[in-house]
């Protein structure tokens, strides 16, 4: 098996991970193990990850940085695996392997026998996890599913825009990468049971679920009464005063938690009348009433530059920031402190984001530059056991890709 070094090492070190997954959520989550210490193997097709060429722009001018941004800390075999030589290898590589994780449809995994209830047939101690749209059951297992049409259907969008405005996809891969986290969770909690029983699992993972999980508060609230909420600019959060507001120069935002905050926020503001209202003591006696205090509060708000509110309010503890641009997040001073920009080694340009986790027994973050396709090809079979002439004669007959044997040895 391949090895970490131990300045790498992390808490799922010895840890064998067999990464069949494109585009942004399977590969997220395969990422983070990686980033936690696991040997992270991307099974990719000849032609690769779909990924890689979602651009511009491209890192190195070659490869999408969409893709840099998810695949650090990964070794890459190309292998054609809708042919049985790559079905094989397949499952040569899943033998020694104690993680799959895959996003294939659910229809051609059963058609090529590497569904998870039959890999766990033949390989009792694996994780198998499946990333799709909508899970592996009910009526819509069978469709494709993206980031945005899972936005779509959760609801998420249906919140999401300006007030009167039109639904809007939030603008990141939302859906994508909380699924890929989720996906993370549920794989170390079945390894800690692998580990302690030698029995593995099926993790079934959605991005309908994963988007349904972010909607948890607002679907609770409809179902106990409230309003079906239409999009609203972000100004009908269950907190009041909670929502982004004008200085003189740009958006700031203001979040108010609790009557403390809320006598600081107007003490600092210059509106102390309003922290002596009884009839807005508690969040809703102020929700009742936020017509009135969002229009007293943009009021003032509109007096002054942002620098300044924000350094008053700071000072007063009451919760607040700029609304960035990403030209401001990436220069930002706690960004900076906290190293949260990763750059890729070897590039000039590309980089890519700390995962979202410190442990401290991993106080230098692994950060391998993302592989190119089919560069661990040779290497990963002949760990599976194949011989360099075996590896070569697959490569030859295009059912993997990657350096020859011969190449190698040069």
């Amino acid at each position: 098996m391949h090895t970490i070094d131990s300045n790498e090492a992390g808490p799922l070190a010895g840890l064998r991970v067999v990464d069949m997954t494109t585009s942004y959520a399977g590969p997220t989550a395969a990422m983070y193990l990686a980033d936690l210490g696991a040997d992270v193997v991307k099974v990719e097709r000849p032609s690769g990850d779909d990924a890689r060429s979602w651009g511009p722009p491209f890192v190195d001018d070659d490869t999408s940085a969409w893709f840099a941004s998810a695949n650090r800390n990964k070794r890459s075999v190309a292998l054609d695996v809708s042919r049985p030589e790559g079905q094989d290898a397949l499952r040569r590589l899943l033998a020694e392997a104690d993680v799959f994780i895959q996003n294939v449809n659910p229809a051609k995994l059963r058609r090529l026998g590497i569904d998870g209830p039959t890999l766990r047939e033949h390989f009792p101690r694996l994780v198998c996890c499946s990333l799709s749209g909508f899970g592996l059951d009910g009526p819509d297992a069978q469709l494709p599913g993206y980031d945005l049409v899972a936005q779509a259907r959760s609801g998420l969008m249906s919140v999401t825009g300006a007030k009167g405005g039109r639904p809007q996809r939030v603008s990141t891969a939302l859906s994508d990468i909380v699924t890929g986290m989720c996906a993370t969770i549920a794989i170390c909690a079945a390894v800690v049971r692998q580990r302690s029983t030698g029995e593995g699992d099926l993790v079934d993972v959605s991005l309908l679920d994963s988007d349904l999980a972010l909607m948890a508060p607002r679907i609770a609230s409809y179902l106990a009464g409230e309003p079906e909420p239409a999009p609203s600019g972000g100004t009908d959060s269950v907190l009041a005063v909670y929502q982004t507001f004008g200085a003189v120069d740009r958006e700031i935002v203001v979040a108010i938690g609790n009557d403390i905050i809320w006598r600081r926020f107007c003490d600092a503001v210059g509106l102390p009348e309003l922290a002596d209202d009884p009839s807005l003591v508690g969040n809703a006696a102020r929700r009742s009433q936020r017509d009135r205090l969002v229009e007293a509060i943009s009021a003032v708000l509109a007096t002054k530059p942002a620098a300044e509110w924000i350094a008053l309010l700071s000072d007063a503890s009451v919760p607040c920031a700029l609304v960035q641009h990403l030209s401001e997040v990436v220069a930002d001073s706690q960004v900076v402190a906290r190293g949260s920009l990763l750059p890729v080694p070897g590039s000039a340009s590309g980089v890519s984001v700390h995962s979202p986790f410190r442990l401290a027994s991993i106080p230098v973050p692994r950060n391998d530059r993302f592989p190119a396709l089919g560069e661990h090809t040779l290497g990963v079979l002949i760990e599976a056991g194949f011989t360099p002439d075996e590896a070569d004669r697959l490569m030859a007959d295009g059912v993997a890709c990657g350096p020859l044997s011969s190449e190698v040895a040069r």
